[in-house]
């Protein structure tokens, strides 16, 4: 190394650091009346932004990133617009090094939830004032808007190699259920309501919240698959200390972030969750996307 090199100082990170992705989906297929390959004439369009905070001084850190994603699809003679997904998430993590060390001692707090109502859509016969019977669409509300919505508080220890490379455990976590009121208003004189009622995302009936205490897992990782290619996994596995311990709800994510130029990027996204106090399957969601993108902000660069 030559002196000049040896005097120039070493590039210092702020201690705030900002950036963030706006991402925009859009689809559209259109047949006339004589096409004769099939098809149906839609249009929808997706709307995703990410925005990540972090602080870093000396052995604290304070990491922050909202998701949030949107969409809706409009198909030709449906009488109702769909939404295609509905996402809303903020994550926080807040680590003090333990003796320069991988290990922090953390602290975590996480949100999630969705911005408008959920339907179930499905068909009836419906007889009208001309006697005539005729098929209608109807839809029933199974969601609603911030309805349910999950905070999660936790204690523990986080090992961070880096920002790309990482994992929490909190064997002291706080969970809680907030839904709407229209969802589980049951009249406890009339049995048949009692009977029917099953608690709805595991809160009973006539109450908003359901509280839980028990463990969490968070792991996260980025790298690149290929030049330009991305590949993103974040696995959160929660544990309820007081009702059936052994029944670990699930939520997987994997993205997949292809860059073909400053504007323009694909991305597949694949989620899989499991929550028996929901159903008592897997819930599976994949989008697929080619779109426009705009940076917020600058990635902090690599340091040694």
């Amino acid at each position: 190394m030559t002196a000049a090199q040896d005097s120039i100082p070493p590039v210092k990170q702020p201690n705030w650091m900002s950036w963030g992705r706006v991402s925009f989906i859009f689809n559209q297929s259109a047949f006339n009346a004589d096409w004769q390959g099939g098809g149906v004439t839609n249009v929808s369009g997706n709307l995703g932004i990410s925005y990540d905070i972090q602080y870093k001084r000396k052995k604290l850190s304070w990491d922050t990133k909202l998701i949030t994603d949107f969409g809706l699809s409009q198909v030709k003679d449906q009488r109702y617009i769909r939404k295609t997904t509905d996402r809303l998430e903020l994550n926080s993590i807040l680590g003090n090094q333990i003796n320069q060390s991988f290990w922090n001692y953390s602290t975590i707090f996480n949100f999630r939830s969705q911005f408008i109502s959920g339907y179930e859509f499905f068909t009836e016969e419906e007889t009208g004032d001309d006697g005539l019977t005729r098929t209608v669409q109807r839809r029933r509300e199974t969601s609603g808007s911030f309805s349910p919505s999950y905070f999660q508080l936790g204690l523990g220890f986080l090992w961070k190699k880096s920002k790309n490379f990482n994992f929490n455990i909190a064997p002291a976590t706080t969970r809680l259920i907030k839904v709407s009121s229209n969802f589980t208003d049951v009249d406890m004189n009339d049995p048949v309501a009692v009977e029917a009622y099953e608690p709805f995302f595991g809160v009973e009936a006539n109450r908003t919240t359901r509280w839980e205490v028990g463990a969490s897992f968070r792991g996260y990782t980025k790298f690149e698959v290929a030049k330009n290619i991305q590949m993103e996994n974040v696995l959160s596995l929660y544990s309820d200390y007081l009702a059936d311990p052994e029944n670990i709800d699930i939520d997987y994510n994997l993205n997949l972030f292809l860059k073909v130029n400053k504007y323009i990027s694909g991305n597949f996204e694949f989620q899989a969750i499991y929550d028996d106090n929901t159903t008592k399957g897997f819930q599976i969601r994949q989008v697929i996307g080619l779109g426009f993108k705009y940076d917020l902000g600058e990635r902090p660069k690599k340091t040694a």
